[in-house]
């Protein structure tokens, strides 16, 4: 099933380079931009835009389908995240020593790892 442009969850943003990011805000849609899952229980018809006419401006059209690398599209997404998520906390670490030598608060006080 491709994605549900009509669901809820579904948001789409295009960059200044014109590249468009299609996803599930719920992160439910493991196979974003091209399908959602068959049973999806998240699922809820968005409403306000319900029997609008949408211009060719608004999104452009889905690229192609890429071949599938052999084996589950999740796991592999979910290892590609994993190694983010690895890598995050240094990253922040960084930035906020930085923003210390400099003698400014830090743009990820907010940020709290549990």
């Amino acid at each position: 099933m491709p994605m549900r442009e009509e669901c809820k969850h579904f948001q789409s943003r295009t960059y200044v380079s014109g590249e468009v990011a299609r996803f599930c805000v719920l992160d439910l849609a493991p196979e974003a931009p091209w399908r959602c899952p068959e049973d999806c229980p998240r699922y809820e018809r968005r409403l306000a835009d319900a029997g609008w006419d949408h211009g060719d401006l608004v999104e452009p059209p889905i690229e192609a389908e890429p071949d599938e690398p052999g084996g589950d599209v999740a796991d592999l997404l979910d290892a590609a995240e994993d190694v983010v998520n690895a890598v995050a906390p240094e990253a922040i670490a960084e930035a906020r020593a930085r923003e210390a030598r400099r003698g400014r608060r830090s743009p990820f006080r907010w940020f709290r790892r549990p």
